[in-house]
C-alpha cells in the first residue's frame, strides 16, 4: 500500500473508531490520543477518566474490527499506553460499558459470527484437549509458585468473611467443598482436573478415603504425586494423565473444580454422561466451575488466542440443559459472585511483586500478557456478567441430604477441629 493509500486507511479507521466509541461509552470517559497526538474525547459521565495513547497509526482500524482481541494484543506490544490512569482503570470502563458495545452494528455482527463457530472454537477431543491444557498448565511451576498460594490452589477462593488472607481463603475454600462432598471413611473420590493435588491431599486428610486425581497437565501430574509422597499419603492419593472419558468408575463422590471450562460446550452432553456412568448408584459429584449470569454466547478471541484456548465459561442454561439431557438431579446450587474478582486481586498483587523474577522466566511481552489476563479477568468478575457456581448433582433423588443442614453442620466440625489443631501447635 502506498503512503497516501496508507494514509486514507488510518484516518478512515479513527473515523471508524470514533463513531464506534461515541456509541460505546455511556458511563465515564474515554480520552484517546492518537499517533499523531491529536486528542479526542468521549464522555458520558464525568468519572471514571481514562486517557489512552495510541502509538500504532494502524491501531484504531484493528480496534474497531475487533477490539476484545487488538486491545490485548496491543498492550502486549506496546503500542497502547496508558496516561494518567492504569490498564486495570482502562478494562474497568470497559467493563461497565460492556452493554453499550455489544449493540453496536458491527460488533453484533462479530458476536453472531463466533456463536456459529464456537463449536470449532471449543473442538476438545481426546489428544486435542491435552494439548489446549498443556498451552497453559504445562508453564513453568516456578511461574505459578510466585503469583499463588502456598498450596498452589488456581482456583476461585472463598472469602467467608472478606478479610482473608489468600492462603487463609483457599483453605476455605478446600473446607467448604469438603463439607458438601460428606466424606465418609472408606469412600472412593474422583477428582477431575486435579491441578497441583491441594484438594485430592486435603479430602485425604479429612476421611479415610481413596482419591483418584485426573490431569492432562505433565507438570501439574510430577508436582502432584511428589505432594502425594512427601505428606505420606501416596497409599490412598493417586495421581494419573489420563482424560475423564477414559476412567473407569465406580466412585462414591466425584469432584472437579475449575475443569469443566475446558469442556466446550458442544460436549456437555458427553462430560455428564460420564458423570453419570461413573458414579455409584448413590453417589453425587460436585462442580465447581466460572460461569456467568448472561445469555450463552462466546470466549473472548484474545483469551481464546493467548490464554486458554478451547476455553468457555458456561450460561447455567446450557449446564442445567446439559444434566437434565443426561438425567441428573441437581440437588444444589451455589452461586458465588464476587469472590473471584478478590481472588484475582490477590493474584495480580503477588503478580506484581514477583514482576522481575517472571520477567526473567519467560520476557516483558509474556508479563504483559499475563496483567493483561488477570486484571481483565478481575473486571468482568467485579463489574461484568461473570460468576462461580458449585454445583451438586446425583443420580438418585435421595443421594444427598434432604436439607442443607448437613452441609452447614460438617463445615462447622471442621471449623472446630482446625481450631482445636492450631490450638494444640501453638
Amino acid at each position: 500500500m502506498d503512503q497516501k493509500n496508507k494514509t486514507i486507511s488510518q484516518k478512515l479507521g479513527m473515523s471508524l473508531l470514533s463513531n464506534m466509541l461515541g456509541r460505546f461509552i455511556q458511563t465515564g470517559t474515554l480520552r484517546l490520543i492518537d499517533a499523531n497526538g491529536e486528542v479526542i474525547e468521549f464522555k458520558g459521565t464525568d468519572e471514571p477518566v481514562v486517557t489512552v495513547r495510541m502509538t500504532d497509526p494502524d491501531l484504531p482500524l484493528k480496534l474497531f474490527r475487533n477490539p476484545d482481541l487488538y486491545a490485548g494484543e496491543a498492550y502486549m506490544d506496546g503500542t497502547m499506553v496508558f496516561e494518567d490512569s492504569t490498564l486495570k482503570d482502562f478494562l474497568g470502563l470497559f467493563s461497565l460499558n460492556r452493554r453499550s458495545m455489544a449493540s453496536y452494528p458491527l460488533q453484533k455482527i462479530l458476536r453472531k459470527t463466533w456463536r456459529l463457530l464456537r463449536g470449532i472454537q471449543q473442538h476438545n477431543p481426546i489428544g486435542k484437549a491435552q494439548q489446549n491444557v498443556a498451552h497453559h498448565y504445562d508453564l513453568s511451576a516456578e511461574l505459578y509458585k510466585l503469583f499463588l498460594d502456598k498450596d498452589m490452589q488456581y482456583s476461585c477462593a472463598y472469602f467467608e468473611n472478606g478479610d482473608e488472607t489468600l492462603e487463609q481463603a483457599q483453605e476455605k475454600k478446600k473446607r467448604h467443598i469438603a463439607a458438601k462432598l460428606n466424606l465418609k471413611d472408606g469412600q472412593r473420590i474422583l477428582d477431575i482436573g486435579c491441578g497441583w493435588g491441594g484438594l485430592a491431599l486435603d479430602l485425604a486428610s479429612r476421611a479415610n478415603v481413596e482419591v483418584l486425581g485426573a490431569t492432562l497437565s505433565e507438570e501439574q501430574l510430577k508436582i502432584a504425586q511428589e505432594r502425594a509422597e512427601k505428606a505420606g499419603l501416596s497409599d490412598r492419593v493417586k495421581f494419573q494423565l489420563i482424560d475423564y472419558r477414559e476412567l473407569e468408575g465406580p466412585f462414591d463422590r466425584i469432584v472437579s473444580v475449575g475443569m469443566f471450562e475446558h469442556v466446550g460446550a458442544t460436549r456437555y452432553d458427553e462430560f455428564f454422561k460420564h458423570v453419570y456412568s461413573l458414579l455409584t448408584e448413590d453417589g453425587f459429584a460436585l462442580l465447581h466451575s466460572i460461569g456467568h449470569m448472561s445469555p450463552p454466547s462466546t470466549t473472548s478471541p484474545w483469551i481464546r488466542k493467548y490464554i486458554f484456548p478451547g476455553g468457555y465459561s458456561p450460561a447455567l442454561s446450557e449446564v442445567c440443559a446439559a444434566t437434565e439431557r443426561e438425567h441428573l438431579w441437581i440437588s444444589d446450587i451455589e452461586v458465588l459472585r464476587v469472590h473471584y474478582a478478590d481472588t484475582l486481586a490477590e493474584w495480580n498483587k503477588r503478580f506484581q511483586k514477583n514482576r522481575d523474577k517472571i520477567a526473567a522466566l519467560y520476557d516483558e511481552r509474556f508479563c504483559r500478557m499475563w496483567e493483561f489476563y488477570l486484571t481483565t479477568c478481575e473486571m468482568t468478575f467485579r463489574t461484568g456478567p461473570q460468576m462461580v457456581f458449585q454445583m451438586q448433582l446425583s443420580r438418585t433423588r435421595d443421594a444427598t441430604g434432604l436439607t442443607r443442614d448437613h452441609m452447614f453442620e460438617a463445615e462447622q466440625a471442621y471449623r472446630q477441629s482446625e481450631q482445636q489443631n492450631q490450638k494444640k501447635s501453638a
